[in-house]
């Protein structure tokens, strides 16, 4: 069965963040995400890998 998508509420409450702080991490933390229409769509296997491979750390995200 494919991976379902998901939208950027579904990422925020799985990783405890709010939706301001995916769209940022979109655009300046290479967050990887999908642009499908205006809607920014999201695998979870891709998430994981990214905080797995340190996407996440309070040091790569500097001050906000």
């Amino acid at each position: 069965m494919p991976e379902p998508w998901l939208s950027a509420d579904d990422i925020a409450v799985r990783l405890v963040i709010t939706k301001d702080t995916v769209y940022s991490w979109i655009a300046d933390k290479g967050m990887p995400a999908h642009k499908i229409g205006r809607l920014w769509k999201f695998q979870t296997s891709e998430i994981d890998d990214w905080v797995r491979a340190g996407g996440g750390e309070a040091s790569r995200l500097g001050p906000n």
